[in-house]
């Protein structure tokens, strides 16, 4: 698994970069649970039945002179610079992006450290733009994104603080509140045009649905359409059916 790795960083090179997909580094980590060396801990987890501890990497290896060493930023032996970035506690080694531990989250942020704050009740690092403008949930970051899974406070990327306050990778609706994750008004307006210009057979025209609201929660009757139904209180189409249809009395 050695050579692999080392094979990787050599095809890196030629690339203009070294390390791995992940990371621009000069060693490799040797881990403590197998012994085995890996460019990075992403690189050890896909190819083994279990976890690398960042935390507990105490050894690397120079991709250049291959000298197993105590983890450090410059080769001991030939001042190889295995990372302008170097966190002595994550073992994090990278180019430089504006790094920075943050000692709240336990891990490294890609800054610049001024651009963010800690939300201490949401426990997680966030833009300062929101800073007293955001919903604060609870250790909001310590679960998988449910729409990808991937633990969402240690992921390389990016989660995207919705209105309603959970975090998601990707996607234009909260799957656990349910909430629009962004400004569709847009949208709406777009399918206002669809449904203006899509009429239903006549035997539906009369036709109304109780809906509920996923984005104020309100209660409302409309007409029922198949492209979609727009809340009576915020317009927005984001709404789920909360009853049979029926067809209006003064109508029948």
């Amino acid at each position: 698994m050695a050579a692999s790795a080392r094979e990787d960083g050599a095809r890196g090179q030629k690339q203009g970069r070294r390390g791995c997909k992940h990371y621009d580094r000069g060693c490799l980590l040797k881990a403590p649970c197998c012994d085995k060396l890996y460019t990075c801990r992403l690189c050890h987890d896909n190819n083994e039945d279990h976890q690398l501890d960042r935390f507990k990497v105490k050894e690397v290896q120079c991709i250049n002179c291959e000298k197993i060493q105590h983890a450090q930023q410059t080769c001991e032996e030939c001042s190889t610079l295995f990372g302008e970035y170097y966190c002595s506690i994550c073992h994090l080694f990278d180019k430089d992006k504006k790094q920075y531990h943050c000692e709240n989250c336990g891990i490294c942020r890609i800054g610049p450290k001024e651009d963010f704050f800690h939300c201490l009740k949401c426990n997680l690092c966030l833009a300062m733009n929101l800073q007293g403008k955001h919903k604060c949930i609870e250790n909001v970051s310590r679960q998988n994104c449910p729409i990808c899974l991937e633990d969402i406070h240690t992921s390389r990327v990016v989660a995207h603080v919705l209105p309603c306050g959970h975090l998601l990778h990707r996607g234009y609706r909260c799957p656990l509140c349910m909430h629009s994750a962004l400004d569709m008004t847009r949208y709406w307006r777009q399918l206002d045009d669809e449904v203006a210009q899509t009429p239903m057979p006549s035997e539906y025209q009369n036709m109304t649905v109780d809906i509920l609201c996923n984005d104020c929660n309100g209660r409302s009757t409309v007409q029922f359409h198949i492209l979609g139904m727009k809340c009576n209180i915020c317009e927005s189409y984001n709404t789920a059916q909360a009853g049979g249809c029926r067809i209006s009395l003064d109508q029948q």
